[in-house]
């Protein structure tokens, strides 16, 4: 990589008219008309800023955070990727911005107001254009923008204005120590929020009001998260985010396949785990992905036995089953799909029945998977604990207390996909599913050489994982185009399918 410094003479860079990404009239091989990013198009963003905005109490403000540059090392920066909740209010795809949205009596309901960095022709020289101020009013649709330098002083302008200071105007934002207000049961712990404090320069007066105003010092304004908010919106997919996410999952299904018929023992190919890591890659990335949406566990082996293995040094060894959990990231919008297949190309009997046995578990939760019958994603578990257990039995386990829970199948059946791979934190174990939601089922089977296992089964590992989404009574499979049918997943691996 050249060094900013590399040459003594450089030329004059001029302003560049250019976006900071792609839109259609710089990329029409990539969007269509009217989208903003590839797949939606201008008008949904601006009603899901107008949906949040609805919903909030008169006088609120909305403060959401873009994604911060992050380096590997030095000045050797990692891929950009923006911070979800605010691409789904924006479609802006540029580092080190900050949306603020005020609910108004306006026939739009709200002003939206950004700030980025503007244009500046010595970076853009090195970097590629930037959209600016002026893209993000002509383009994204803000009603005005700001330097992100002067985030300080003008949202302390906005957040202490007279019309809009009331106690009964709430400001949500996420900064440490707002947790969300649902009283329900999370799927995991609240993280750490990618803070908007980021953005203010502890010592400056203005930054230092503001963080008194979010902490409730200078304020009586009430303080909420504004992830909780946004995540309701971003729960039920609209039609143009369903297209998208059977895109990703088309994609991602493809890549499997090719990996099952790429794969064969070390012995006889040097292929490694990291081998079929690197041909889902080059498959996903050649259909356009610009990254995986997670980092793949490919486990060959007894290295199943770990949930998240991700090491994926491992040779292949004939006679063994490799465990691939692997998806893309398309046009914004994760997908999620494990597979599991034999190295040599035939299950033996033991593989076959293991694998059987989660597949029928598989196939019973997604059945239940509609709207009408208000299963949380706790009661999917539950059923599948049920029929797992029953399962095992036929396959000759005297399984003691909670071994199954605790050991063979430890981990929980499912989550929400979408922008994010685990999406919408926020939404509890213990809600219903519900009609436009995408999810998904994975129920699995680790099993260790332990003496009260049956021998015929120690080491193995299986799960195996599909996005689903729900409908009100009935449901479609995203990655349906994965095989997973042991008599599809056998003639994938020996190239009985190929296409010639």
């Amino acid at each position: 990589m050249a060094h900013p410094l590399a040459h003594t003479l450089q030329p004059q860079p001029q302003l560049s008219r250019g976006y900071g990404q792609p839109l259609p009239g710089t990329h029409p091989h990539l969007l269509a008309p009217g989208e903003l990013t590839a797949g939606i198009p201008r008008d949904e963003y601006e009603q899901r800023r107008r949906a949040l905005m609805d919903g909030l109490e008169d006088g609120s403000v909305v403060v959401v955070a873009g994604g911060r540059l992050k380096y590997l090392s030095g000045k050797i920066f990692y891929k950009f990727r923006q911070a979800s909740n605010f691409w789904y209010l924006t479609g802006w795809e540029e580092p080190d911005s900050v949306l603020v949205l005020e609910k108004t009596s306006a026939a739009k309901g709200y002003k939206m107001t950004m700030f980025c960095p503007s244009k500046d022709p010595h970076d853009e020289m090195w970097h590629g254009p930037r959209s600016g101020r002026e893209g993000a009013v002509e383009v994204f649709g803000a009603d005005e923008a700001f330097d992100i330098t002067h985030l300080a002083p003008r949202l302390k302008t906005i957040l202490t204005a007279p019309s809009s200071s009331s106690a009964s105007h709430p400001i949500y934002i996420d900064v440490p120590g707002v947790a969300p207000t649902s009283r329900i049961r999370l799927r995991t712990p609240p993280s750490k929020p990618k803070s908007f404090l980021d953005y203010l320069v502890p010592g400056r007066a203005d930054s230092d009001e503001l963080a008194a105003i979010f902490s409730g010092e200078k304020s009586n304004r009430p303080i909420r998260s504004a992830s909780v908010e946004v995540e309701k919106l971003r729960l039920i997919k609209s039609p143009n985010e369903i297209k998208l996410m059977r895109r990703a999952a088309d994609v991602s299904s493809a890549a499997h396949a090719k990996v099952m018929r790429f794969c064969e023992p070390t012995a006889t190919s040097s292929l490694t785990e990291s081998s079929l890591v690197a041909h889902f890659t080059y498959h996903t990335s050649l259909a356009g992905s610009p990254r995986l949406a997670y980092v793949p566990v490919c486990a060959s082996g007894s290295s199943g036995l770990t949930i998240h293995y991700t090491k994926n040094l491992l040779p292949l060894h004939a006679g063994d089953v490799v465990l691939l959990d692997a998806g893309c990231e398309l046009a914004g919008y994760a997908s999620d799909i494990t597979r599991t297949f034999p190295v040599s190309g035939t299950f033996s009997s033991p593989q076959r029945d293991l694998y059987e046995a989660v597949l029928r578990v598989e196939k019973a939760c997604i059945a239940v998977c509609t709207a009408d019958r208000a299963l949380s994603l706790d009661g999917l578990h539950d059923m599948s604990c049920r029929l797992m257990k029953a399962e095992l039995k036929d396959l000759g386990f005297n399984l003691r207390g909670t071994e199954m829970e605790r050991i063979l199948y430890p981990h929980f059946v499912g989550h929400p996909v979408g922008i994010d791979l685990h999406d919408t934190p926020s939404f509890g174990r213990n809600e219903p599913i519900q009609e436009g939601m995408v999810i998904t089922i994975e129920p699995g089977l680790s099993v260790p050489p332990h003496n009260n296992f049956p021998k015929a089964f120690h080491n193995l590992a299986v799960r195996v994982e599909d996005e689903i989404l729900v409908r009100k009574d009935d449901y479609v499979i995203l990655s349906v185009d994965a095989p997973k049918e042991v008599v599809d997943i056998e003639a994938c691996c020996q190239g009985l399918l190929e296409r010639h």
